[in-house]
């Protein structure tokens, strides 16, 4: 199975959203995957030595007060009982994404952290790249077989920890 067939397995219809449809041509997205049977961690990515990192246990109301701060869309995705993993700057939210099974393809079980913000006033200070290690770290102990980085336009970024493109996408449907 190519990585493409895999994306239309994992995400049927996508194309279909008309969110989806509505973009504009000229803009450009990309999946990006790491095999996690072959994915070391390696040395931590740097950030202030104050933050630290775990699964939000708050209240739904303050963890998409921090969401709308990034994404105001997403904050739709955000509720207390998802599998939110964060970066906190003591009680404050720095840095979310979700953890999400995307299913089984290909014998494979894909897990992926989605919805990946800093909030700004924590970013460029290596906070949301360390938290996407470490939540990635989290699923090969949960036992995924890829961890999938679903529509983003950031790949270079997730590159730094050994995701590589595997799909590149427009509103028309997959480009390559």
């Amino acid at each position: 199975m190519t990585y493409a067939e895999m994306f239309n397995t994992l995400q049927p219809g996508f194309f279909d959203k008309p969110y989806i449809r509505d973009l504009p041509e000229d803009e450009t997205f990309v999946e990006q995957i790491i095999d996690l049977h072959a994915w070391q961690e390696g040395a931590p990515v740097q950030c202030p030595s104050h933050i630290t990192f775990g699964f939000y246990q708050g209240d739904a109301e303050t963890l998409q007060a921090a969401v709308r701060e990034v994404e105001d869309d997403w904050a739709q995705w955000f509720g207390k009982e998802d599998h939110v993993f964060c970066a906190f700057d003591g009680d404050k939210i720095a840095s979310f994404c979700l953890l999400d099974s995307f299913g089984e393809a290909d014998g494979k079980k894909v897990g992926a952290p989605g919805c990946v913000g800093t909030v700004p006033a924590y970013r460029r200070q290596g906070i949301g790249l360390r938290m996407v290690q470490l939540a990635t770290t989290i699923l090969q102990e949960e036992g995924y077989d890829l961890s999938w980085i679903h529509y983003t336009a950031v790949g270079h970024w997730y590159a730094k920890l050994g995701y590589k493109t595997v799909v590149t996408w427009n509103c028309k449907g997959i480009i390559e």
